[in-house]
């Protein structure tokens, strides 16, 4: 069983959840059906989902790679918190007005260093 990446793919789903949420309140309180209607406020929030749906997958695949692979239990957690923290932190200072640049930045480095570590672990893994 996948008992830590079930934790953060737990987890990082709800962040998914409250994002979700966030647009489609946004819509039905603006009655905004389709697309963004060229509201600046709602394309955030949609973006802040759509990214959040492009990275969280391969984050969360490589994650129970490496987990499957018998890496070290707190190796995984540290990628998990990676991705996890990466993750909340890009959503908050993306969709925050006025956005908060320093923690999206931060959290799109916590993201893509944890696929990058994963990618380059499971490879040397595989190879050797």
């Amino acid at each position: 069983m996948l008992a830590v990446t079930s934790i953060y793919a737990g987890l990082i789903a709800l962040i998914f959840i409250i994002l979700s949420l966030r647009v489609i309140r946004y819509r039905r309180g603006n009655r905004i059906s389709l697309g963004d209607a060229g509201d600046i406020s709602l394309l955030k929030r949609m973006r802040a989902h759509a990214n959040c749906a492009e990275y969280a997958p391969i984050g969360l695949l490589l994650l129970a790679l490496v987990e499957l692979s018998t890496a070290p239990v707190l190796a995984v957690h540290i990628l998990g918190a990676m991705l996890l923290i990466g993750r909340a932190l890009h959503a908050w200072g993306f969709s925050a007005s006025p956005p908060v640049m320093g923690a999206r930045v931060l959290g799109t480095v916590l993201t893509l260093s944890m696929i990058l570590l994963s990618a380059l672990g499971l490879v040397f893994h595989g190879l050797f």
